[in-house]
């Protein structure tokens, strides 16, 4: 194989490689907002929480709106308060399991009595 070619290969599978193993590395906040607008907080849909570690360097509150992500300083007061009030809007890592359909069931059947 030719050199260039050879190598192009190369670096294209170190690129795949390297996003295999770090799938967050290019969805970290690189910039963070010390202020907050008004209307911001009222419209996030969810939240997550970025921490300085591994491949983040910068922690960070990521609030969703509409689709679009918007990184704020977790310092913020407004934000704290925010969070704490709105807890349920974090992203689950394990999904429902059976106890909460179970619970479900059994509350339908006591509606339907």
């Amino acid at each position: 194989c030719k050199d260039t070619v050879c190598l192009l290969v190369f670096f294209l599978t170190l690129l795949l490689l390297f996003l295999a193993l770090f799938p967050g590395a290019f969805n970290c906040c690189t910039k963070i907002s010390d202020q907050i607008p008004k209307g911001i907080l009222r419209r996030a849909e969810r939240f997550e929480i970025q921490k300085a570690d591994g491949l983040c360097h910068l922690e960070a509150v990521i609030l969703y709106i509409e689709g679009r992500k918007f990184c704020v300083s977790p310092e913020i007061r407004k934000v704290k308060k925010w969070m704490k009030k709105n807890k349920h809007k974090t992203p689950r890592n394990k999904p429902h399991g059976r106890k909460q359909r179970r619970a479900k069931i059994i509350n339908r059947k006591e509606k339907k009595q």
